[in-house]
């Protein structure tokens, strides 16, 4: 078995159920670091950001960042876990050359947060309920950055350390086992990060950007045979920092996985890093154990106490979380299932908000970020939100089309001169005379030559085939470039075929 074969996705979990175990690190946005008054700030120069203490120099002392400890708390309510009334730092032994001390303080067996639990909502809007198993503080460690043509360690001639970020306070979140998703297990651990992610966002305790590192997963998969009751051997795919990349490594290590058990080897356990450019994994260092790391209380920090008075005082101060936040919106607007998941997937919920409270309807608001607006951002590989389009210009849109000025079929122009920076709706339809054409005498001119040009469909018109008019708006609407009122060269036409009304 060679270390690139896998089994076709369908294949591997038709033999074999997956179960994960997701890690993921929160890089805090407190304003210095978790035990130092250095500050935290991502892109300064390297190691401007250090004191002694994140340098492990002797005899200095840590002390406790209480903004993060606060942050610890509220990220633990939010997860539905039980806060500790008393916790402890440990030191985490193991050697690297960005963790000047040669341990890591973080917590260990008396976590601040435990035993919670998330509703993780898939594309379809099923609900998996992850279960966790504690969300803990501790120190980030430095980074290194490997000088060669890859970037990588095995190709590198040297490594340069920069410790700015040694010591950024972190809080690691770990799921307890979650079986059951089958094929559906790629799908689930990248919406779980999403709902973390979203509930971080909430909180306001982190920047949660992922391509800094601000948050990051570690995918635990294993595999069982079909029927099995025990848990097989797990991997970890380190430091996974794209929610496109989770599902893709989950996806990778159930085919690798699948294929090595399918000929009666055996699975390593051993961490695994993740390659963008070839969605596979690498293999990394021999997974370590809990007593790998011989951990024992830090004898330099005092354990953290929270008592009920505390407790109640951030407990008051949580936001309105994700979840409930988009239960309420649905149920305001009015929208279909699958018209408010779209606007979920895309990650317009706030961009749509705020266009409906500028004072478009619901139904506007959606359709034009979902529209035209979305049908842009695509074009030009880009978010909703950066096209320079804003929520009252989409407010502005709506009262030119409520006024007759414009129609949709402008609308759509007028959108795409407001991307490209001529201004606002309004000034974009004086500038470039995009306004509906409901002069008669225009119009009149205009259906003249349709109904010259096509006689036979204004013999089915006339015989009584009303529905045949739209042959004859057509020509009208393309020789004024789109800007008639469709209603009044309908009602013009019938007129002028001495048909009234119809």
């Amino acid at each position: 078995m060679t270390a690139t074969t896998t089994l076709p996705f369908a294949d591997a979990v038709a033999q074999f159920d997956p179960v994960l175990g997701l890690e993921i690190h929160v890089e805090l946005n407190t304003a210095t670091k978790m035990f130092s008054e250095a500050p935290n700030a991502f892109g300064d120069e390297p190691n401007t950001n250090v004191t002694e203490v994140d340098l492990g120099m002797p005899g200095v002392l840590p002390v406790v960042n209480r903004t993060a400890v606060e942050s610890a708390i509220k990220l633990g309510l939010a997860l539905n876990c039980t806060i500790a009334p008393r916790s402890e730092f440990a030191r985490k032994h193991y050697f690297y050359p960005d963790l000047p001390k040669n341990f890591q303080t973080s917590q260990y067996e008396q976590a601040i947060a435990q035993n919670g639990w998330v509703d993780v909502e898939l594309e379809d809007g099923t609900v998996f309920r992850v279960d966790i198993e504690r969300a803990h503080l501790e120190e980030d460690a430095g980074k290194l950055t490997h000088v060669g043509e890859s970037g990588r360690i095995h190709a590198a001639s040297h490594a340069l350390v920069d410790l700015n970020r040694a010591g950024v306070p972190l809080i690691e979140i770990v799921s307890k086992p979650i079986p059951g998703a089958g094929d559906r297990a790629p799908e689930l651990a990248r919406a779980y990060v999403q709902t973390i992610r979203d509930i971080v966002l909430a909180l306001g305790i982190s920047d949660a950007r992922m391509e800094r590192g601000n948050l990051r997963c570690d995918a635990n998969v294993s595999l069982m045979p079909k029927g099995a009751k025990q848990f097989g051997t797990r991997t970890e795919t380190k430091n996974v920092n794209s929610l496109r990349a989770i599902g893709h490594a989950v996806e990778y290590e159930i085919r690798r996985q699948a294929a090595i058990l399918s000929v009666g080897e055996p699975v390593i356990q051993q961490t695994r890093h993740w390659q963008e450019e070839t969605r596979t994994t690498t293999p990394g260092r021999t997974k370590s154990d809990a007593d790998d790391y011989r951990y024992f209380p830090e004898p330099d920090l005092v354990p953290i106490v929270v008592d009920q008075a505390w407790l109640d005082q951030l407990a008051a101060q949580l936001p309105e979380l994700p979840a409930a936040r988009r239960h309420r919106l649905k149920a305001q607007w009015g929208l279909s299932d699958a018209a408010f998941r779209d606007i979920v997937n895309a990650d317009a919920l706030d961009v749509v908000e705020q266009t409906i409270t500028a004072g478009a309807s619901p139904a506007a608001a959606g359709k034009w970020w979902m529209g035209e607006i979305a049908r842009l951002a695509n074009a030009t590989d880009t978010g909703v939100t950066e096209l320079g389009i804003t929520p009252q210009h989409v407010v502005e849109l709506e009262i030119l089309i409520t006024a007759g000025t414009i129609n949709d079929r402008l609308a759509r122009q007028v959108l795409g001169h407001v991307a490209d920076g001529e201004g606002s709706p309004a000034e974009v339809v004086a500038s470039r005379s995009l306004a509906v054409v409901s002069d008669d005498a225009a119009l009149t001119a205009a259906i003249d030559v349709a109904i010259a040009s096509n006689p036979d469909v204004v013999a089915k018109v006339q015989a009584g085939k009303t529905q045949a008019i739209g042959a004859l708006i057509g020509p009208v609407m393309q020789a004024t470039g789109g800007k008639a009122d469709a209603g009044r060269v309908r009602q013009l036409l019938f007129e002028k075929l001495g048909l009234g009304n119809t």
